[in-house]
């Protein structure tokens, strides 16, 4: 896959060394010749730094796009068999022309075609390369009939059951009007590059990183009807959709030039192992959390630590908001076998891992909403042994939240989201220089939360002296004893001085136990005291205090030792602080910290709800991730729970797991009471959420706990204010 936004910052650099205007320094740097050549299958060629479509781009002039047909094999047993359970065809038949949202055939753009020498059809755009949605290539294979947008960003447009999908459920939902505005933000029709043409580059692109299977013996049909099924597929492209809607006015940038973040990341996941062959088929809870990663070679010894990086450009009117981000991450599993046989595997079961994206194009929104589709890279473990495993991730839609900056020289001191990616862990076997795909070893469907709060060097950790704080966390703990899974979700208060955290906590628990029974105990309380203390992190331009924090039991931690809770971050003022728990008497999870405050309550609005809860019965195990749910406060007293969520199910007897399904309830009206401090509460019937505010008022972090007949939920649940 390509990147858009790397022309995008090219283009902008280019800009600011005295280039022409912003569509000539686009144009330009998309013009650039193509040196490689040779047809791509991705199931030959596994590697990391990448996503998982191929870039069958080579031998292209800068005008051109190759057409690769991809038909279900129920369609046919010819043809090279690629990823995703899809075939390779030579089509019998391509046409090329412009429609609209009502998919209909208009005129036919100034083109040109040829073949390659590997049957390829070639297409070359007269005019230049389509920008927007309105340019429809059409193939035939058969009876089969597919179709595909132009514009993709790397140029191998592939016709396949998932750009079909595409067409069919993006442009048919515009209205007449919609369709026309985002045809004037592809022509620049304000007077300024619209950045937002450059959505149906990447979503056209990006469609094709998704590791879903597509069944065997299905036609196009049966390929559609399973794409709809799988809830995260479906969310991704409708939120894409209305994404694109958005027009030049909306495109803001961050403060400062550039922002750069201290990451704490918490995912939780439900998935299938086929890794073990005693164990194949089983379900599996596991818990991912950020960590620090030591890489050593002959030049010496560097340190990457969780982080998220914001840049902004603004040059000539043209402003671009641009994300990346590097997270290694330690992960856990609990294995669930039927006849509740329970394994537990480590991190050390596996090499550090790495949850990472390039470079990005985003959309900031009124300076409170940071939006944009994201694609992550694959990642490989094991390399040079008898076990090398990829990992694959797919797309998502962010959704974040930024906080005002303080002033214009600053960023935003927190970047908060949550998000769902399933992916797979895939055999792989060196062949030459190659890494060629072999059996899926492991189905993961993930729930992410991520906090990301601003560095600043010179940090000092006395600044959260003196001071009083509400608490929110999630834990987990895996035992191969007679509790294998413990999940622990508790509120509290904090004071903080002199380095000593005195604490006052109540929390809930819900456990199952070795024979598959599940209990809950919401009478936990701790109150001994901890230790908090800065981590001073080793830069490449020297050791500094950039916002991290060790959280131990009594001893502080040296600044490269594991603390006994976890390891965290702050924002510059000290407001807010979250830890990642790790090995800790709590189990591994996320704890946010914000500091308390005497402001009511918010009393109206809208708040985009998103986070995880873990559901348990005596026969099932389910992920509920809330995937931009909404909480709208209707009063000082009374909410609305709109609940909107991504589900997956675990069944133990049957030794299933399902895919990634979408849960649209009806609403639940709240009962919605303050205590002080910043602390809340929403309630209905056994649906409880509690927790706390911030001083802002645009943000809550609450615990969710509910009972739905004999399943017990528990989790964790962030809302940030909409505009």
């Amino acid at each position: 896959m390509r990147f858009t936004l790397g022309i995008l910052l090219s283009s902008t650099l280019l800009l600011t060394a005295g280039c022409g205007s912003g569509e000539d320094a686009i144009e330009g740097a998309a013009s650039q010749p193509n040196d490689f050549a040779g047809n791509k299958n991705p199931v030959d060629d596994f590697s990391s730094g990448s996503t998982g479509d191929s870039n069958n781009a080579g031998g292209l002039a800068s005008n051109e796009v190759r057409v690769t047909m991809e038909v279900p094999d129920g369609i046919t047993s010819e043809g090279e068999l690629t990823r995703r359970n899809l075939r390779i065809v030579q089509p019998d038949r391509v046409s090329v022309y412009y429609t609209n949202q009502a998919l209909s055939v208009l005129d036919e753009p100034s083109i040109s075609t040829r073949t390659d020498s590997e049957g390829f059809t070639i297409i070359e755009f007269t005019d230049g390369l389509p920008l927007g949605p309105d340019v429809i290539i059409d193939a035939t294979y058969g009876n089969t009939r597919m179709r595909a947008l132009a514009a993709d960003a790397d140029r191998d447009v592939k016709v396949n059951p998932f750009s079909e999908y595409l067409i069919r459920n993006t442009l048919s939902s515009y209205t007449a009007g919609e369709f026309q505005t985002i045809m004037d933000c592809v022509a620049d029709a304000g007077g300024e590059l619209c950045l937002n043409k450059y959505v149906w580059s990447t979503l056209a692109d990006q469609v094709h990183d998704f590791e879903i299977d597509i069944p065997s013996n299905v036609g196009l049909g049966g390929a559609l009807d399973a794409l709809e099924n799988r809830g995260d597929f479906a969310r991704y492209v409708s939120a894409m959709a209305d994404y694109a809607v958005l027009d030049e006015t909306t495109s803001g940038k961050i403060s400062a030039s550039s922002a750069d973040y201290n990451a704490v990341f918490l995912g939780i996941e439900l998935g299938q192992t086929f890794l073990e062959p005693s164990l194949s088929g089983s379900g599996q809870w596991g818990v991912r959390t950020a960590q620090e990663e030591v890489l050593t070679d002959n030049n010496g010894t560097g340190y990457v630590y969780p982080a998220l990086t914001l840049t902004s450009f603004d040059a000539f009117n043209i402003r671009v908001t641009s994300l990346a981000n590097d997270i290694p991450y330690d992960r856990e599993i609990l294995i669930h076998q039927d006849g509740n046989n329970f394994f537990v595997r480590g991190s050390e079961n596996w090499e550090r891992n790495t949850h990472s994206s390039s470079p990005g194009a985003a959309t900031l929104l009124e300076d409170t909403r940071l939006l944009a589709g994201r694609a992550l890279y694959q990642s490989i473990t094991g390399r040079g042994s008898s076990k090398i495993i990829g990992w694959t991730r797919n797309p998502y839609y962010l959704d974040a939240f930024t906080s005002t900056p303080v002033d214009e020289t600053t960023g935003p001191d927190r970047v908060i989201s949550g998000y769902f990616s399933a992916g797979k862990a895939i055999e792989l076997e060196a062949e030459g220089d190659q890494l060629q795909r072999l059996a899926t070893l492991e189905d993961q469907y993930l729930s992410v939360l991520e906090i990301n709060l601003l560095r600043q060097e010179g940090f000092d950790a006395g600044t959260l002296n003196g001071r009083d704080y509400n608490v929110v966390y999630l834990a987990n703990r895996f035992s191969d004893g007679t509790a294998p899974l413990t999940i622990e979700a508790g509120i509290g208060q904090w004071q903080i001085n002199g380095g000593t955290v005195s604490q006052s906590q109540s929390y809930t628990t819900v456990q199952r136990g070795n024979s598959g029974t599940v209990t809950t105990d919401p009478s936990g309380s701790r109150t001994d005291s901890w230790t908090l203390s800065s981590r001073t992190a080793r830069l490449s331009n020297g050791d500094a205090d950039i916002g991290r924090l060790n959280l131990d039991i009594t001893t502080a931690s040296g600044n490269f030792e594991q603390p006994d809770i976890g390891v965290g971050a702050s924002t510059p003022d000290g407001s807010l602080m979250a830890f990642n728990l790790d090995d800790s008497p709590l189990g591994d999870g996320l704890l946010v910290a914000s500091e308390q405050t005497t402001n009511s309550a918010p009393a109206t609005g809208q708040f985009r709800l998103q986070g995880v809860a873990m559901a348990l019965t005596p026969d099932t195990n389910r992920l509920r991730h809330f995937d931009n749910a909404m909480l709208t406060i209707d009063s000082s007293s009374a909410a609305t729970l709109s609940p909107v969520a991504i589900t997956s199910t675990h069944s133990v007897d049957n030794e299933t797991v399902t895919k990634p399904a979408l849960e649209s309830l009806p609403d639940i009206a709240l009962t919605y009471t303050q205590s002080g401090g910043g602390q809340v509460q929403f309630t209905s019937g056994s649906l409880v959420l509690d927790g706390f505010h911030t001083a802002s008022q645009d943000q809550f972090y609450l615990r969710f706990r509910t009972t739905e007949a004999s399943e017990e939920q528990i989790g964790l649940l962030i809302a940030t204010r909409l505009p």
